[in-house]
C-alpha cells in the first residue's frame, strides 16, 4: 500500500463540489473537528440519560420519614434536613459545611468511585448511540428514483439534466424540455417570458406546499436571483419548510449555509448534521460532503463507505474520489470495480438518443458528467 502522508491532505485541492443551480448553494470542502464534536455530531439528536450519572450500588441518605415523605439525613452525624450537597458527586448531603468537612475523608473513596462509574457509563451511553447513528447513517438509503412523467426515464442527479416546471408543477428531463423549448412538455402551458413571471408561478406553487418551489426560492433568496434581494436569512427559514414537507435537497443546502456561515454562526457540527440527515433520505452530495468531512479527519475507510453509497445515486464526484483512494491505495481494486459497476448502472438508466441532443445543443442541458 503506498503510505504517501500527503495523500489525505491531497485530497483537498479539489473537493469543491459545484452544483449550478438557483436551488443549490455552492460548497466546499469543510474543516476539521474535534474528536469531541465528531461524537456530538454522531449522537445529536440522542439524549444522554440522567441514569448515566445514577450509580445503584451508591448508598442514598435519604429516608422516608412516617409521614411518607422524603427526609434528607446528614452523611455525618445522621441528622435530618440536611440540604448542604456534596459539590462533586451530588449523592450526599449534610446539615452544613462544618459536618461536610468533617466527613470529607471517609466519603472520599465512596465520592471517587460514584464518579468513575458514572463517567464509564456516560462513555459507553456516548458509544452506543453513535454505533446506532452509524448503522442507520451506512445502511443504504431510499434512493432517489424519480421518472420524467413524458419519456418516464430515470431523471438525472445532475441538476441541469433536468427542469422544475412551475407551470404544473412536474419535474421534467432536458430531453423533453429541448424537444418542446417554447411550452411545458406535460400541460403545454407556454413558457414564462420574463423573470416576474417565472417568479410569480412559483410563488403560486409555494402557496399550494409545493416543495420544490419553496426550494427554488430559497435559493434565489441565497444567491439573489429572478428579482429578488439577497436574504441568508429569508433562503435559510424557506430551505427548513421545504425540508419538513419532505425536500431531501433542502437538508443538504441547509447545511451548505452553515459551513459557509451564510446568514449565521459558521458551525460545521450543524453542517454535518444536515448533511447526515439529507444522506440518510438518500440525498448523493450530502453523502458526497460527508465522505470530505471523513477524509479530512484520516478516516478513508468511512469516506470510502460514503460514496460507493453517492456512487449509487448518480454522483460522479464520489466516483473519482474512489478512483483517486484505488490509486493511492487506500481502496482495494474491488471497491474499484464495484463503484465503476454501481454507476454504469445508474448510466444505463438516464442516457437516451433525446437527451444527448439537447445536451449537444445547449449546455444547460448536460446531464452526465
Amino acid at each position: 500500500m503506498n503510505t504517501n502522508t500527503n495523500v489525505i491532505d491531497d485530497i483537498t485541492n479539489d473537493i469543491s463540489k459545484v452544483t449550478v443551480s438557483a436551488g443549490n448553494v455552492i460548497c466546499g470542502s469543510c474543516t476539521d473537528t474535534s474528536s469531541e464534536q465528531k461524537i456530538l455530531e454522531h449522537t445529536k439528536s440522542d439524549k444522554i440519560s440522567a441514569d448515566a450519572f445514577d450509580c445503584s450500588s451508591t448508598v442514598s441518605n435519604t429516608n422516608k420519614d412516617i409521614c411518607g415523605t422524603d427526609a434528607e439525613i446528614c452523611a455525618n452525624c445522621g441528622k435530618e434536613g440536611a440540604s448542604n450537597t456534596c459539590n462533586k458527586c451530588k449523592q450526599v448531603k449534610y446539615c452544613n459545611a462544618a459536618c461536610k468537612k468533617r466527613h470529607r475523608s471517609k466519603h472520599k473513596k465512596e465520592c471517587e468511585e460514584h464518579l468513575r462509574r458514572a463517567a464509564e457509563l456516560l462513555k459507553e451511553e456516548i458509544r452506543r448511540a453513535a454505533e446506532l447513528h452509524d448503522l442507520e447513517l451506512f445502511k443504504t438509503p431510499p434512493q432517489q428514483e424519480e421518472e420524467c412523467p413524458i419519456c418516464f426515464l430515470l431523471l438525472p442527479n445532475l441538476v441541469s439534466g433536468s427542469r422544475y416546471q412551475s407551470c404544473c408543477g412536474k419535474t421534467i428531463c432536458c430531453g423533453c424540455i429541448h424537444a418542446m423549448e417554447t411550452i411545458c412538455p406535460f400541460c403545454r402551458t407556454p413558457t414564462p417570458d420574463t423573470d416576474e413571471e417565472s417568479r410569480e408561478r412559483l410563488q403560486g406553487r409555494m402557496k399550494v406546499n409545493d416543495d420544490e418551489a419553496i426550494h427554488i426560492i430559497a435559493g434565489y433568496y441565497s444567491i439573489g436571483l429572478c428579482g429578488l434581494a439577497q436574504n441568508y436569512t429569508k433562503a435559510l427559514e424557506l430551505w427548513q419548510q421545504a425540508a419538513e414537507l419532505g425536500h431531501v435537497k433542502a437538508y443538504y443546502n441547509i447545511g451548505c449555509v452553515y459551513q459557509r456561515g451564510n446568514g449565521v454562526s459558521r458551525d460545521m457540527i450543524e453542517a454535518v448534521y444536515y448533511w447526515g440527515l439529507g444522506a440518510i433520505k438518500g440525498d448523493a452530495d450530502a453523502r458526497y460532503n460527508l465522505g470530505i468531512c471523513e477524509s479530512k479527519q484520516g478516516n478513508p475507510e468511512r469516506a470510502i463507505k460514503h460514496y460507493i453509497i453517492a456512487v449509487e445515486g448518480g454522483d460522479n464526484a464520489s466516483l473519482k474520489k474512489i478512483q483517486y483512494f484505488y490509486s493511492n491505495g487506500y481502496a482495494t481494486k474491488d471497491v474499484y470495480t464495484k463503484a465503476l459497476r454501481v454507476y454504469q448502472t445508474y448510466l444505463d438508466k438516464v442516457k437516451s438518443n433525446q437527451r444527448d441532443e439537447a445536451a449537444a445543443a445547449r449546455e444547460d442541458c448536460s446531464y452526465i458528467e
